[in-house]
């Protein structure tokens, strides 16, 4: 029998060359002649308009794949506008004026100046746009002007002379990325009550929210061609953000990013050439421009194999291939060193949360340093956590003396913690993974050790099918539909891995190393991270890759009761230890890699 290793392909293509990396990259553009934020931008690469900016501006600027030229300007200077269509045949609409009110004002451009047409029917600003022409375009979200400010889901559809209101969105939002044709649009991120990960479809008569950015942020800018191609860029986190998020229509995967970070910037183009200008950077507002471009088909995605016909051999793409390359090094510090706290979010982006003793603080990450935040409402250690550095969920744990475990859940917005519905079994210990909005907290334990698993949906947690092995465990999920449970105390350290396919949960290959008390890196089924754990407090850390454990590198420090943050097997975050109180962090980081899959 053949056995094949590093398997993590279920398709294999026979090949004459291997085909290049789903990655991209971006190279420097000419500069802009006017430094601005707030802008916004239509067209190609090779062909497009940078309009308005602020602080309200009319100036628009022309590009041609090398130069930016001045044109004639906007009839209305503003910032915070939308702007669709082509180099030739544009509409700019929206927008904040000089006297800091929002405009309803429409302008059409015909490749040479700016006229002034009929007026979008609600006044707006940070409204996101999508068409491929000034005949055909709609005007979407945005923050209107009624008293007080607030966010909005009127969307209006342009016929090329009048603005007509048509089907909301889902959710209000104001900042976020728009992009595709009038029947075919996709809207990402922004604003609701926190930085989002939102992102929804239209299909020309509805709004259908679909897959999440990986990043949640606000300010970022795209190239999109259609509700299932597109790709999007920078904005603001907690920071500003230079990732960049390719859209298959299925699901963003993230590539090569901006060389600078910037926020409501200007962008054109389309998911394989795409624009970037303007925007608001580290050093303060900017001139740059970077050209993105993407390579030609075929391409390959983690988990692709082949069979390069040429050098007869069998490969593979992916973090695990790669993942012996994968290093631990130092991060900042917290600020309070403890264990037996809880982690959320990515290697960039993360949250470190309570903590022995009882410890309500929480800390913000921002892949440099660690800043203090609002306090959870009940101080607690041992409990699990879900979602993203901007949109949270925190669930169960434990506070002693004396001896108190919690049902409690709070949901953190990027600026406070509000408690929400409890579980339905008060208990600590327990592995947590998912969303703010659809997350899975499986085992724990109380008096006794539980199997039981519970499904949130944004509101209430509802009693699910319970793991074949009940355990204080370890565990990650996607979300209420998808996840793994792995590791933990029965009460002996167990190597146990169990998968959940959204109805019932499947015992599956082990660890390497049986082990309790450890954190995890990553979300996904088919990529994720045990690190650490054990008693001792061990250094070890292994990667799953939907089939198998393998132990990669170590960290350099020993560690139990850990919080842990991170994006699938390729990124995580350390934070502090139970073995003692622990300020020092660790980022773990693995490159993908192009490997030969070896048979026996």
């Amino acid at each position: 029998m053949t056995t094949l290793k590093n398997l993590k392909g279920t398709a294999i293509q026979f090949l004459d060359t291997d085909p290049v990396v789903y990655a991209g990259a971006w190279s420097s553009g000419g500069s802009m002649n006017t430094a601005r934020q707030a802008l916004s931008g239509n067209g190609i690469q090779t062909a497009a308009l940078a309009v308005g900016g602020a602080p309200a501006r009319a100036i628009t600027e022309s590009y041609n794949g090398t130069a930016w030229t001045e044109v004639n300007d906007l009839n209305t200077g503003r910032d915070a506008l939308a702007s669709k269509g082509t180099y030739t045949a544009a509409l700019a609409f929206g927008g904040n004026l000089p006297t800091s009110a929002n405009s309803a004002s429409t302008e059409t451009w015909n490749g040479s100046s700016w006229t002034e047409v009929n007026a979008l029917n609600a006044a707006r600003r940070n409204l996101m746009g999508s068409g491929a022409t000034n005949t055909a375009c709609l005007a979407i979200s945005g923050y209107t002007s009624d008293p007080g400010g607030t966010n909005t889901v009127n969307v209006e559809s342009w016929d090329g002379t009048n603005w007509t209101e048509i089907t909301n969105i889902n959710s209000a939002r104001r900042g976020g990325a728009g992009g595709g044709t009038q029947t075919s649009a996709i809207i990402a991120g922004g604003y609701i009550t926190a930085n989002s990960a939102l992102a929804e479809q239209w299909n020309g008569s509805s709004w259908t929210e679909v897959g999440d950015l990986n990043v949640a942020r606000e300010g970022l800018s795209s190239g999109i061609s259609s509700k299932d191609s597109g790709i999007v860029f920078g904005g603001y986190s907690t920071a500003n953000v230079a990732g960049t998020e390719s859209w298959d229509g299925t699901s963003w995967t993230e590539v090569n990013d901006l060389a600078t970070a910037r926020q409501f910037l200007g962008g054109a183009g389309t998911s394989t050439l795409a624009l970037a200008f303007g925007g608001e950077a580290p050093g303060g507002v900017t001139t740059g421009t970077e050209e993105f471009s993407f390579p030609s088909t075929p391409v390959v995605q983690e988990g692709d194999m082949w069979f390069n016909s040429t050098s007869s051999t069998l490969k593979g793409y992916g973090t695990a291939a790669g993942i012996p390359a994968g290093t631990w090094a130092s991060g900042g510090n917290l600020n309070t060193g403890r264990g037996n706290m809880n982690g959320l979010g990515t290697q960039t982006a993360a949250l470190g949360m309570g903590g022995s003793p009882n410890r309500a603080d929480v800390e913000s990450y921002n892949g440099t340093s660690f800043t203090e935040v609002n306090n959870l409402n009940t101080g607690r250690m041992y409990m699990a956590a879900s979602g993203t550095q901007t949109a949270g969920l925190t669930y169960g744990g434990y506070t002693s003396p004396p001896t108190t475990r919690y049902a409690n859940t709070e949901s953190w917005d990027g600026t406070n913690w509000t408690e929400v519905g409890d579980l339905n079994l008060a208990r600590d210990s327990m592995g947590g993974g998912g969303t703010q909005d659809s997350a899975l907290c499986m085992g724990g334990q109380s008096t006794t050790l539980h199997a039981n698993v519970e499904s949130w949906n944004g509101s209430s947690w509802t009693e699910i099918a319970d793991l074949n092995t009940a355990r204080g465990c370890g565990g990650a999920a996607d979300s209420n539909s998808s996840g793994i449970a792995f590791g933990g105390s029965t009460p002996s350290a167990t190597a146990n891995t169990e998968i959940w396919n959204g109805s019932s949960w499947t015992e599956v290959n082990n660890l390497n190393t049986a082990r309790a008390e450890m954190g995890h890196g990553g979300g996904k089924t088919n990529a994720v991270l045990c690190i650490g754990g054990g008693n001792p407090p061990g250094i070890q850390t292994e990667s799953w890759n939907g089939t198998s454990w393998t132990e990669v590198n170590d960290m350099a420090k020993a560690r139990v009761n850990l919080a842990t943050a991170g994006g699938a097997n390729v990124t995580a975050l350390a934070m502090g230890s139970g073995s003692s109180p622990e300020v020092l962090t660790e980022e773990f980081t693995a490159t993908a890699a192009v490997v030969t899959v070896t048979t026996s």
